[in-house]
């Protein structure tokens, strides 16, 4: 039954899924947030809801547009699932932001299986990524994303090669500028921390352990399917396959070596991993087992808040 709602593409999924997202804030805002609630810190709310929001419809666009998956919306049903499962996901500002930023550059970076625009193409990913790092500086490994697409396109054309380093330029001479502007500074505006920390010991509560043993677990399982799966995709979309499959990996990379590990770092995941588990529940034989492997996905992040 759970399967059925969601096995195909309906306007209420995306009402249900906007709840979902409402709920995980709503709870994250009690347990996590100490703040008064004025007019501003309502409006602030407001606009963090809508930008994840805009950024579940983004992910929906990306996944139709490259048939990354059948006509379903599992992959936003396990968005707004993985937010319930992390709320901290949904409490940084600059995260939040960053995210949108990298799936606009995602997009831009799926499109270029299209031959038609590419070094428009490849500007804007690289100038979305840039803008990205701005809020949080690990994103700029997706960057690397970028470079990797042409390989996998075999693309030997070397003003292709050049227009990414253009766009990350063109963020850099844009941020300075504004920050001479606004702050009489050079680099007051960037938010530029490379910093990296491997102490996990925030994580070492029931709560994270068991959140981040299901995305683990129901992700490597899931990937070892999909991989499986590339061979069996028209050739036209294989690289994008193996596109979400690097995305997940740098997001990986970006959970590791966060320099403040409080849960918001996994939102970058939420994503390309919501894409390959899809793929996953989308070739499973078994009706029960179907069911029964989306109820944990379902149930789970709600067992987790009474933990």
């Amino acid at each position: 039954m759970i399967t059925s709602i969601f096995s195909k593409s309906k306007s209420i999924n995306f009402i249900i899924v906007f709840f979902i997202m409402l709920l995980a804030f709503i709870i994250a805002r009690v347990k996590l947030i100490n703040e008064p609630i004025t007019l501003v810190f309502i409006l602030k709310q407001i606009i963090l809801l809508l930008v994840c929001y805009i950024s579940v419809l983004l992910l929906d666009f990306i996944v139709s547009k490259n048939n990354l998956t059948k006509k379903n919306n599992y992959e936003i049903l396990l968005f707004s699932l993985f937010l319930l499962l992390i709320v901290q996901t949904t409490i940084s500002t600059e995260i939040i932001l960053s995210n949108f930023f990298v799936l606009l550059g995602l997009r831009r970076t799926m499109s270029l299986r299209s031959p038609k625009n590419v070094k428009k193409k490849l500007f804007d990913a690289a100038f979305w990524i840039a803008i990205a790092s701005l809020f949080y500086f690990w994103t700029i490994l997706f960057f690397a994303l970028i470079l990797v697409t042409l390989i996998l396109y075999t693309d030997n054309t070397l003003r292709h090669w050049i227009m990414p380093f253009i766009g990350v330029v063109t963020v850099f001479v844009i941020s300075i500028s504004t920050s001479i502007i606004v702050y009489d500074s050079f680099f007051e505006i960037f938010n530029i921390s490379p910093k990296i920390s491997y102490d996990f010991s925030n994580y070492n509560s029931i709560r994270f352990l068991v959140a981040i043993t299901l995305l683990l677990s129901f992700g490597i399982w899931s990937s070892i399917f999909y991989l499986q799966n590339i061979k069996k995709q028209k050739k036209a979309f294989r690289a994008s396959f193996k596109i979400i499959m690097i995305a997940v990996v740098i997001t990986f990379l970006i959970v590791i070596q966060a320099p403040e590990k409080n849960g918001s770092e996994f939102l970058f995941m939420f994503a390309p991993l919501a894409i390959i588990i899809t793929n996953y529940i989308e070739i499973i034989q078994e009706k029960w087992f179907k069911e029964v492997f989306l109820s944990l996905l379902i149930i789970v992040p709600f067992i987790t808040l009474l933990l």
